[in-house]
């Protein structure tokens, strides 16, 4: 499992797991899981990026790898 910095970014926007999940075309459970350490594709985690309102050069921001 690796760790990222997704739900303290996430909350920190005052951002619930709907309204990610929404922006970035992903299901709740998706966010949960990847909140908790699981892994998911690179697809996903661009998704999660980009709805963030981050751009790709700050991936290690939120994923660290």
């Amino acid at each position: 499992m690796s760790k990222n910095s997704l739900k303290k970014i996430r909350e920190s926007l005052l951002m619930s797991k709907a309204e990610l999940a929404r922006e970035a075309k992903v299901s709740p459970i998706t966010i949960a899981r990847i909140e908790k350490g699981m892994t998911c594709r690179m697809e996903t985690k661009r998704k999660i990026i980009l709805a963030l309102g981050y751009s790709l050069s700050d991936k290690n921001k939120i994923f660290s790898s």
